[in-house]
């Protein structure tokens, strides 16, 4: 019985750490600037879509406000895009998750140099703090973590080199050429998405815009069951893995 009562102890002492800033009130915030000396008639203006955030302090607001910079995430240069470069038509952003004291939220930015392209980037914020939380953050053995992954990209490799031999219309892809880069490490833990279910790694494989049809998804998801063994227990994402031990399968008979 003190076992059990023990148990339950810690385990309301653990999601008792994480009950402030559970969630965070998100609104847009759509601006459209003009451009003084556009290039060409499209690029006269483009419109960016900032994420406000209503915390439970203005302080944290502005401090996840920050986190979720496009300039901090995406590198993006305002004044270049008014001024030099205008490379940018339209900058946006995606909430996937927010609650249990976590944010995720893609950040994208779509434009026109020779070509039409984009980028996006997940972030994942910690709720009590405004950070960025890192896969140093929250993991333990990152090497293992990342061997684990990079079994996967493996079979997602050899899918796709699969399919594009296979494809008449790909006969002249040199798929060495185009995966010789591809070796997903310890740094690229760091860009993941959370929700309810378990994680999801994000690799971007960077294929030319001529192929970029036939880049892989680059999407590792796991279970918080099998990411459990890799989750540090007094870490952000503790009080997920702890869903798996045994408390999770006790019974309490009166």
């Amino acid at each position: 019985m003190k076992a059990i009562i023990s148990a339950v102890i810690l385990a309301l002492s653990v999601f008792a750490a994480f009950a402030p800033a559970q969630s965070v009130v998100i609104t847009p915030r759509k601006v459209t600037y003009k451009r003084p000396k556009p290039m060409q008639d499209f690029k006269k203006t483009f419109t960016i879509t900032y994420p406000r955030v209503k915390a439970s302090t203005p302080a944290l607001s502005k401090k996840i406000e920050s986190t979720l910079s496009y300039a901090k995430v995406l590198k993006l240069d305002l004044k270049d895009e008014l001024n030099g470069n205008q490379w940018l038509e339209e900058a946006d952003y995606e909430v996937i998750y927010n609650k249990n004291g976590l944010l995720t939220i893609t950040l994208s930015m779509n434009g026109t140099a020779a070509y039409p392209d984009g980028v996006s980037k997940a972030v994942v914020v910690d709720l009590k703090t405004g950070n960025q939380l890192r896969s140093a953050d929250v993991f333990a053995n990152l090497s293992g973590l990342a061997a684990m992954v990079k079994k996967n990209q493996r079979a997602e490799v050899t899918k796709a080199i699969k399919e594009i031999s296979e494809d008449p219309e790909s006969k002249d892809v040199d798929t060495n050429q185009i995966f010789e880069g591809t070796n997903f490490t310890v740094k690229n833990l760091d860009e993941f998405e959370v929700n309810d279910s378990g994680m999801t790694f994000i690799y971007d494989y960077g294929f030319p815009h001529v192929i970029q049809a036939l880049q892989p998804d680059g999407r590792f998801t796991y279970t918080w069951k099998e990411l459990k063994p890799y989750i540090q227990s007094r870490g952000q994402l503790g009080h997920f893995g702890y869903r798996f031990t045994r408390f999770d399968r006790m019974t309490i008979v009166k």
